[in-house]
């Protein structure tokens, strides 16, 4: 294995980080505003939220991210209103095309992960704070999310995690992610082996690295009396 040409790779390898990094933000910060809701309509005792919610959460956790991307990058271009509306100029660019399906595909787990933090607060807190007075946005803002929060964060963190490699999947779309750069480098220098495990050790420090801020902003989250 050459490893001087590993080396070399790095700062080409590094650009492509940011693209990925970016997409990855982009997408939890997108997906984080589909899951709240999505979550709250889950669990609303209006049945037409409750089946527009359940629709979406099941078609995106069940059909691959793959098929997803595909479908969203290559179904924009067979729309005839997109391609003679004012969105057409962002749609058409792989970049955005991939944001969405991130976005989407994020925001149903997560909603699951939400609703599973959500529905595991106490309903005796619920009926307590309602007792004095506290109206229901309280309620949610300081007893229910705050436990739920911390209740979701493991899974959320697996999420975050299956995000940022799931991401590589932007490459299939022409986006020069480190996976992306990591195949152009392997087509021009013929060493696919050596591009490649220098792209997995990108991927794994990155991971690495957020998987130890979830566990630390976990025991930021946890009170004392509950570590012990």
């Amino acid at each position: 294995m050459n490893v001087e040409l590993m080396i070399e790779s790095l700062p080409a390898l590094l650009s492509g980080l940011v693209v990925t990094f970016q997409l990855v933000a982009a997408a939890l910060v997108v997906g984080f505003v589909i899951a709240l809701p999505t979550a709250l309509a889950r669990i609303s005792r209006l049945a037409i939220l409750r089946g527009l919610a359940l629709g979406y959460a099941f078609f995106f956790r069940g059909t691959p991210l793959l098929v997803q991307i595909f479908l969203i990058y290559y179904g924009f271009a067979q729309s005839e209103a997109l391609r003679d509306s004012i969105l057409w100029p962002i749609l058409r660019e792989p970049y955005w095309c991939a944001l969405i399906a991130f976005s989407l595909n994020t925001g149903a787990y997560s909603a699951e992960v939400f609703r599973g933090g959500i529905q595991s607060v106490p309903h005796g807190q619920v009926e307590a704070a309602r007792a004095i007075g506290m109206s229901p946005a309280s309620v949610f803002r300081r007893i229910v999310w705050p436990q739920a929060l911390r209740q979701a964060l493991p899974a959320y963190g697996n999420e975050i995690i299956l995000l940022v490699k799931a991401s590589s999947l932007a490459s299939t779309v022409t986006l020069m992610d480190i996976t992306g750069v990591a195949r152009t480098l392997a087509a021009e220098t013929y060493m696919p082996i050596e591009m490649f495990t220098a792209a997995a050790a990108i991927y794994l420090a990155l991971t690495y690295s957020m998987s130890w801020g979830i566990v630390l902003l976990e025991r930021r989250l946890t009170p004392k009396e509950s570590r012990v």
